[in-house]
């Protein structure tokens, strides 16, 4: 069956550029790994695409739409279809005062934030820094690889990928959602640990919006913390044992006769 907009689906895909064949982005572990662009922190995984909503290369997308579920496909994104082309107005030369000024020491390659806008340093020469505020792949074709993984059918399913993107390593093997039998409410429970995580509430808060507002059936989302109470067996003594087992191999007559 095609896909269409509005669909939720898990996407694989590597992104290289075509002038020199690198790897400049990827969802797959071993493919980083071998591109020399693995980063630890990073989590390699297939990405929940809403098709027509999330931010995809309309050419991408539109191969998408046409290919089937696990149907590898492979497109090339020209530069206006991707982040558009170099534009000389966009690179500026400053003062080295300036980063004095706000006691950092830039160097060649670092990415600054001047008046609210990143750019990457190229130079530095006599006293003068030179930024570059295109895009790092502004003028570039790209090649993606591509290929959805999943069609996600039910609602609950929809809403637990919802949730990882809110909390990227949470294991979606412990997290349980619930529906209402007329679908107004949804039912979240989540593993214990995230109850410690930083800003737990507001993420809290920023997934019932989202659940919201792509399910308008729903009116209420409800968070539901388990938290298992565990109590250890309070254990005899061992020299209490130890004296129980002593009267118990006596004889009855000793017994008695104490």
């Amino acid at each position: 069956m095609p896909f269409q907009k509005g669909d939720y689906v898990l996407l694989e895909y590597t992104v290289v550029d075509k002038d020199d064949n690198k790897v400049v982005e990827t969802t797959v572990e071993d493919r980083a790994k071998e591109a020399g662009i693995y980063r630890p922190d990073e989590i390699y995984e297939p990405r929940l695409i809403i098709i027509g909503e999330s931010k995809l290369f309309e050419p991408l997308e539109q191969a998408l739409i046409n290919s089937s579920e696990g149907q590898e496909i492979t497109v090339e994104i020209p530069p206006d279809k991707a982040f558009g082309q170099r534009d000389p107005g966009k690179v500026r030369v400053i003062s080295i005062r300036e980063f004095y000024r706000y006691g950092k020491l830039p160097k060649v390659g670092d990415i600054v934030e001047v008046n609210n806008q990143q750019g990457r340093v190229v130079s530095i020469t006599g006293g003068r820094v030179t930024l570059d505020f295109n895009h790092p792949l502004a003028g570039k074709t790209l090649v993606v690889t591509a290929k959805i993984i999943k069609r996600l059918e039910t609602t609950e399913d929809k809403i637990k990928y919802i949730i990882k993107q809110y909390i990227p390593r949470i294991e979606l093997e412990k997290v349980n959602v619930g529906l209402s039998q007329d679908g107004s409410v949804v039912t979240i429970k989540l593993p214990i640990e995230t109850l410690f995580m930083e800003n737990m509430g507001t993420i809290r808060a920023r997934i019932a919006d989202e659940v919201g507002s792509r399910f308008t059936n729903v009116g209420k989302v409800v968070f539901i913390d388990e938290i298992e109470i565990k109590r250890e067996v309070e254990a005899k003594p061992a020299e209490v044992k130890a004296e129980e087992k002593q009267v118990e191999s006596k004889p009855e007559s000793q017994q008695s006769s104490q």
